[in-house]
């Protein structure tokens, strides 16, 4: 991961960071907890973000509220982990403009997230459970947790995934996930799964039963009708086939057709593939997609 080819970038931003550099990243992440009956919480969101939505973002605050009201956690920090280039995947952007970007989204909307570059620098692709293991050495190893609501001790911190359900059905798909690796994301850690439209939860959970207790489903108070998906609508050829689920696919899908992503990412995050022309020519730019192992 060389330096971001832009301006105006923080010698201790994330997108600076190197192998030999690497700092994790902490600014925002809580010091002292603040109600002494809650477990300390941690979220984790990996994946490729390319580029990061606002739908990603969402999930973060969709998260914190169901941890708030519905469980006994008190939620201390968010962290976006960006995956290495190591994970061919089509439309996937080099890995030094996946973590500006999210880095942009994270400083410029948000008051508690931040980006961790550790996942997105290694040469190799690291597998999730490894991804969590290395926040759980870097906030409770190194850290030695938080301080509790009275200043009297320390606790430690709950490590734990937050993902979209297209992520819970590919856990419970045999074969996909490596036993040993789900056994030890979901009894170790846990993961916080918001729903998404066309996907069979009961089916999927019911597959993952032996880890059911440390799953939660969050579900969407806010559904999107689909406007784009109708077939009858033949003056908008262009957007016949967008069904109204804002993903990084359906983004670079726009931008490859020239048409606006305004209020579907964060304004930093366009001028910014703008200002790099990312995701204008993906047939050529993108790499060759390859089945890896979780």
């Amino acid at each position: 991961m060389t330096s971001p080819p832009t301006t105006n970038v923080p010698p201790n931003a994330a997108s600076n960071m190197t192998l030999a550099s690497y700092r994790f990243p902490s600014h925002r992440l809580r010091r002292q907890q603040q109600e002494s009956d809650r477990i300390p919480l941690v979220l984790v969101a990996c994946g490729s973000f390319s580029p990061i939505t606002f739908l990603h973002m969402r999930m973060f605050e969709m998260a914190n509220d169901f941890a708030r009201m519905n469980t006994n956690f008190e939620v201390v920090g968010g962290y976006l982990s960006p995956v290495s280039d190591a994970y061919k995947k089509a439309g996937l952007a080099p890995s030094i403009h996946r973590v500006r970007m999210c880095e942009l989204a994270a400083e410029e909307t948000s008051n508690w997230l931040m980006v961790d570059p550790w996942e997105a620098i290694q040469p190799e692709y690291s597998p999730t459970a490894a991804v969590l293991d290395h926040f759980e050495h870097e906030i409770n190893g190194v850290r030695g947790g938080i301080l509790s609501a009275d200043g009297e001790s320390r606790r430690p911190v709950k490590i734990m995934l937050l993902a979209g359900a297209d992520l819970i059905s590919t856990m419970s798909s045999p074969g996909v996930w490596a036993e040993k690796d789900l056994d030890h994301i979901l009894g170790s850690f846990g993961a916080m799964i918001v729903e998404r439209s066309g996907t069979d939860m009961e089916d999927a959970l019911a597959n993952l039963s032996p880890w059911e207790e440390n799953i939660y489903v969050i579900q969407q108070m806010i559904q999107n009708d689909g406007m784009y998906n109708s077939p009858s609508n033949l003056h908008d050829i262009s957007h016949a086939d967008y069904d109204g689920v804002v993903s990084s696919t359906k983004i670079r899908l726009l931008l490859k057709r020239d048409l606006s992503i305004t209020y579907l990412i964060p304004s930093p995050v366009i001028e910014y593939i703008t200002e790099h022309r990312l995701y204008v020519d993906e047939d050529t730019k993108s790499k060759e997609k390859q089945p890896i192992s979780k």
